[in-house]
């Protein structure tokens, strides 16, 4: 609300106003235009803030010129919510979204889309929602070929219920039935979880490319010390990786294999200190009890000239007001509580312009050793571990081995069962990262099977799905004896290749029932 309408209709409320209703000159037809005005004020205020989400069926266009299909399935119109939510963090990363009830959405919208995310909740014992029932009677009993289309879908739910994210499911095992890919697993965000919507939000940023895509709700960290930090691969032709080791200043910490680490960054003094002298502020001034400089470090900063020169002449509380905070980043947890730290494996990341990655620049070089890292674990489920006594195939490139090591480090205390590991990278002498941990496993027994395939060691590049390919006899074997698979890696390249290998070495039937079952699982990125 402007100060004008404050001060109207505060003007109305005051005893100023009740004094010159009392007085006989005074025109009562004005005393109600005044109140119809402040009224009108008011409401054009509450539509302004209402507006700053889009519209249910608002696109934006983008410079690729792609619209992602945003469809929701609501009852209670939460998932409403979070649908326009998600249009809208896409359109301020620059990429057209059309947000559609699924009614709304037909089989011709769904051959004309690309990619298409899903939000859905589910009534009763695993009922779509009213909203929802046109295109379950139309679309889904329909069956066409949606090979063209990527996917992803956000389940919620609450698992309370006998069939949790029931509907959730029913439309991701359609959506497989009908060949369209998924671009990462079903999101189930139980009761409103946030840690789920905010790995929700993740899978956004990278669906954009947007790696400064806000959080919705930023996560409740703990401190956590940095006490080691070695790169993996020195002389390796890719970008440098590193082992980490953190340890929590609570000794109550606790995760199991498949957990993720949630890390909120903060940039290096140095670039900090550049942004204050762009707008000539000194760093040490107060604002609530903290110093300007510190309070950026953990501020989305702006780099174009123009955006810098926007923010000119603002005082430091008004600046702070229009940054946003910076957004988390997460990596799957390569140790076990047992371990005594938690460890990670983070490749660093550059921009265009040669500044490190917000996520990979802090932890791998701008922290300091003995440092303090700003960390939350959250619980993933869906990556947890199989059966102790189920035969386990273990697929990943890659930092994607850090999820797997975790696994395979569980499996080596607790299960007899054999275990099977496919691992890609570039070159053998530079990027076999815990070579020697994993080569102990193998001689020991723990890896009853080890495939890999280094893609630069010969002329015609070789990558893990092509091994796998080779092996779809084995696979298909080790299945029907029970086997789980488990894929930890890239998104792009790596697990699509492997999801249509799979396809094509088990047969789709097969592979939803896999997954159905929770012996297919994926933590990809």
């Amino acid at each position: 609300m402007t100060r004008a309408h404050a001060f109207l209709l505060s003007l109305l409320l005051s005893g100023e106003a009740h004094a010159a209703v009392n007085n006989p000159a005074f025109n009562r037809y004005a005393l109600a235009m005044g109140v119809c005005v402040a009224y009108l004020a008011f409401c054009f205020w509450i539509i302004k803030r209402h507006r700053q989400l889009p519209a249910a069926s608002a696109t934006v266009p983008a410079a690729d010129g792609e619209t992602v299909l945003v469809g929701y399935a609501s009852q209670g119109g939460y998932a409403r919510e979070l649908a326009l939510k998600t249009a809208a963090s896409l359109q301020e990363a620059g990429v057209a979204a059309q947000c559609l009830a699924l009614d709304a959405i037909d089989a011709a919208a769904l051959a004309a889309a690309r990619r298409a995310l899903f939000v859905v909740s589910t009534t009763g014992e695993g009922d779509p929602p009213d909203n929802a029932r046109g295109f379950v009677q139309d679309a889904m009993t329909a069956t066409p070929s949606l090979a063209h289309l990527q996917y992803g879908i956000l389940a919620l739910g609450d698992s309370s219920y006998a069939n949790f994210c029931g509907f959730g499911h029913q439309l991701d095992a359609w959506l497989q039935h009908v060949h369209a890919l998924p671009l990462f697993d079903l999101v189930q965000v139980d009761a409103g979880d946030a840690g789920a919507l905010r790995h929700w939000q993740y899978q956004l940023g990278l669906l954009a490319g947007s790696t400064e895509m806000p959080d919705w709700e930023a996560p409740q960290y703990q401190s956590w010390r940095l006490v080691l930090r070695q790169q993996l691969n020195p002389g390796s032709s890719g970008a440098p990786v590193y082992h980490l080791a953190l340890r929590a200043e609570s000794t109550s910490t606790t995760w199991q294999a498949g957990d993720i680490a949630e890390i909120g960054p903060r940039h290096p003094p140095h670039e900090v200190a550049h942004f204050l002298a762009q707008l000539a502020l000194d760093g040490a001034a107060m604002v609530d009890s903290r110093c300007l400089n510190d309070w950026l470090q953990e501020r989305l900063l702006p780099h174009a000239e123009s955006e810098v020169k926007a923010l000119r002449g603002l005082s430091p509380d008004l600046l702070l007001q229009q940054l946003r905070p910076l957004p988390h980043r997460e990596y799957s947890i390569a140790s076990l509580p047992g371990d005594g730290q938690l460890e990670l494996l983070v490749r660093q990341a550059s921009y265009a312009d040669g500044r490190l990655g917000l996520g990979s620049g802090w932890l791998t070089q701008y922290v300091d050793l003995g440092g303090t890292v700003a960390l939350r674990i959250r619980e993933n489920a869906a990556f947890h571990p199989p059966a102790e006594d189920r035969p386990l195939i273990l697929i990943g490139n890659g930092t994607g081995i850090a999820g797997l090591r975790a696994h395979l480090k569980a499996r080596a205390i607790s299960s007899n069962a054999p275990n099977w590991l496919l691992f890609g990278e570039r070159n053998a002498a530079y990027d076999f990262h815990f070579m020697d941990e994993i080569r102990a496993w193998h001689s020991s027994g723990v890896l009853t099977r080890l495939d890999t395939a280094f893609s630069r060691d010969q002329a015609e590049k070789r990558y893990v799905q092509h091994v796998l390919a080779g092996h779809a006899g084995l696979v298909k074997e080790w299945v029907g004896q029970g086997a789980a698979i488990y894929v930890c890696g890239s998104a792009n390249g790596m697990a699509q290749e492997v999801h249509a290998v799979l396809l094509h070495a088990l047969g789709e039937d097969a592979l939803t029932q896999l997954a159905s079952d929770g012996r297919y699982r994926r933590d990809v990125y």
